[in-house]
């Protein structure tokens, strides 16, 4: 079985990659968005995500979790003909539709009755599965009995690798999709791999290790701290699922101890008393309101705050924006008034959203910070403040170029992908040493260093 490329083969955006089962069936995984400077094999404009690939011998896609660069071109998929099912996880299954409207809104229409319709045709194709359960796929998708299998990837909920066998020859890929950390706040550790003839592993940072994530909490509230120093907002750009529901866990534990600390005392935290978390993303709050529907999927030490009647994703400091009007109102009040608070809200990578008319308003103010969590591809407004913003430089926003005054931070050990050494980690684990590794999902510099270490250590081919 071979694999052909139609989206982040060299690139960290717009997964989409073809199992041949044979030369006349296939199976695809994932069919996600391209952002910032990334597009399709065809050269198209960056903006353009129709399919542009034969997808007559394409029997199923394969989704290994709903983050719209993994999904984001099904409905152009279904654009295109597609008609076959939509294999995934159960969590995974209730979160797409979320998505892929949200998709349709940005990228295609808003016309309410062209959503719903493809919405519900959306969910006639979805077949969810249970994971570590093995499914037999259908005697049709090919010349030989396949099965397919979903395990814990420990990235955001419901986020899988999936394994792909022929039940003849017992010949497995596995396409590891976005391998999440350990120690990820509300879900389990990706589950070790077993065995894989053919690996298809994510490198996006197979180049860097992690700060520590055992102190990542303490580090977001000294950064907080200082930030407040400036008396102003503190932006931080997250994606609506995974990175906001970990940092409003963090955030809620934050406040939950000062206030044990000031029962202790008798004496009041200034800052962390009043400080006020706004949520201003309504995607956001969607899926933090379906994680909240799937505590079954969370981890011991959620299971365990929840035993003490707290409330991770949901506590009283907690403002959620979801009318427009209000959005509007809050970030002209902060504008004005300086009055300090963190703000989370999407795009993750700053390319859209409401995180943008916080940035076009507060950016130029020297009182704001921003606070990147996560992982800015090349050409996204997130890493051009990144890399400019600490010069004094400018971001094109909007077609209008905004000056960067703000305090620009980076705070480490807040990826939700494994780092070389979880990477390495994730091969070393196999029971008999995996045949052939392909490196994937990762720009050059991470796929050139992950492979070096891969051959180095294993001696095992790496494409």
């Amino acid at each position: 079985m071979d694999v052909i490329h139609h989206g982040a083969f060299e690139g960290v955006t717009g997964s989409c990659h073809e199992l041949l089962l044979d030369s006349d069936h296939s199976l695809l995984i994932d069919c996600g968005l391209f952002q910032g400077a990334e597009t399709s094999g065809s050269g198209a404009d960056a903006n353009a995500q129709e399919i542009d690939f034969d997808i007559s011998k394409v029997q199923a896609l394969v989704v290994t979790h709903c983050h719209i660069d993994h999904v984001g071109r099904v409905p152009w998929l279904l654009i295109a003909g597609f008609n076959g099912p939509i294999y995934c996880t159960k969590a995974t299954a209730l979160l797409l539709p979320l998505v892929i409207e949200d998709a349709l809104k940005v990228g295609l229409t808003r016309n309410a009755e062209i959503i719903n319709a493809v919405i519900a045709r959306l969910r006639r194709h979805l077949n969810p599965v249970g994971y570590d359960q093995w499914l037999d796929l259908p005697t049709e998708f090919a010349a030989e009995p396949f099965k397919l299998r979903f395990r814990q990837a420990g990235h955001i909920l419901g986020s899988s690798y999936v394994e792909i066998e022929n039940v003849n020859t017992h010949y497995r890929v596995v396409f590891s999709g976005d391998l999440g950390c350990k120690n990820t706040p509300l879900l389990p550790d990706p589950t070790p791999l077993e065995r894989a003839d053919f690996l298809l592993l994510e490198s996006t940072y197979g180049n860097k290790n992690h700060e520590s994530r055992a102190d990542r909490a303490q580090r977001l509230k000294s950064v907080v701290e200082r930030c407040v120093e400036n008396k102003g907002t503190i932006l931080i750009p997250a994606f609506s699922i995974g990175r906001t529901q970990e940092l409003l866990y963090e955030l809620e534990d934050i406040i939950h101890n000062a206030r044990e600390q000031e029962a202790k005392t008798g004496t009041k935290d200034p800052l962390w008393d009043k400080m006020t978390v706004i949520l201003d993303s309504p995607l956001a709050a969607q899926f933090t309101r379906q994680y909240r529907a799937m505590k079954d999927l969370w981890d011991e030490e959620a299971h365990k705050r929840l035993n003490e009647n707290r409330h991770p994703l949901n506590f009283d400091r907690l403002l959620t924006v979801d009318e427009h009007s209000e959005h509007e109102r809050i970030v002209n009040y902060l504008q004005s008034s300086g009055d300090p608070c963190i703000v989370i809200a999407a795009s993750g990578m700053c390319t859209g959203g409401r995180m943008l008319s916080y940035l076009k308003a507060l950016l130029p103010d020297p009182r704001t910070d921003v606070l990147f969590v996560g992982y800015q591809a090349a050409g996204t407004p997130g890493r051009d403040i990144q890399a400019y913003g600490p010069k004094g430089g400018y971001v094109e926003l909007d077609h209008q170029r905004i000056w960067i005054k703000a305090g620009i931070y980076t705070l480490g050990g807040y990826s939700a992908h494994a780092d070389q050494q979880e990477l390495l980690d994730f091969i070393d684990a196999t029971e008999q040493p995996v045949k052939r590794i392909r490196l994937i999902h990762g720009e050059a510099d991470a796929r050139l260093a992950l492979a070096a270490k891969i051959r180095e250590r294993y001696g095992v081919e790496v494409t």
